[in-house]
């Protein structure tokens, strides 16, 4: 089954789905042919932990039943500097909306004003 996944890094954000039966080490050259960066230089996390590249993506937590297309999971993109260490997990939250003005609050869904 497919799992969908939103890979961020910084202010960058990927959103892709694979098998939940491919290795990580499969996801990495996935996101690597987007970003641009191989494999061996990508560190992915999943719930603050480093996942390893020899495991799939079910044996990491990630399966069709937690990683759907509506609410896909959350993984963490650090990529290796030049000194051959990893940089910090950095995801940049999104702003939130503003709030509604109040007359647009008190609307039906069919776009008539509430009965009185």
């Amino acid at each position: 089954m497919d799992a969908f996944m939103m890979i961020q890094r910084k202010k960058l954000t990927i959103f892709t789905d694979a098998k939940d039966n491919i290795l990580v080490n499969e996801l990495k050259k996935i996101i690597g042919c987007i970003i641009k960066v191989a494999p061996e230089n990508q560190q992915l996390y999943y719930k603050e932990e480093i996942m390893d590249g020899t495991k799939t993506l079910s044996e990491c937590g990630l399966n069709s039943n937690i990683a759907k297309a509506q609410s896909p999971a959350t993984i963490g993109l650090a990529l290796k500097m030049d000194n051959g260490e990893f940089e910090a997990l950095e995801m940049v939250p999104y702003s939130l909306p503003p709030e509604l003005p109040y007359v647009m609050k008190n609307q039906e869904p069919n776009g008539q004003e509430p009965p009185m």
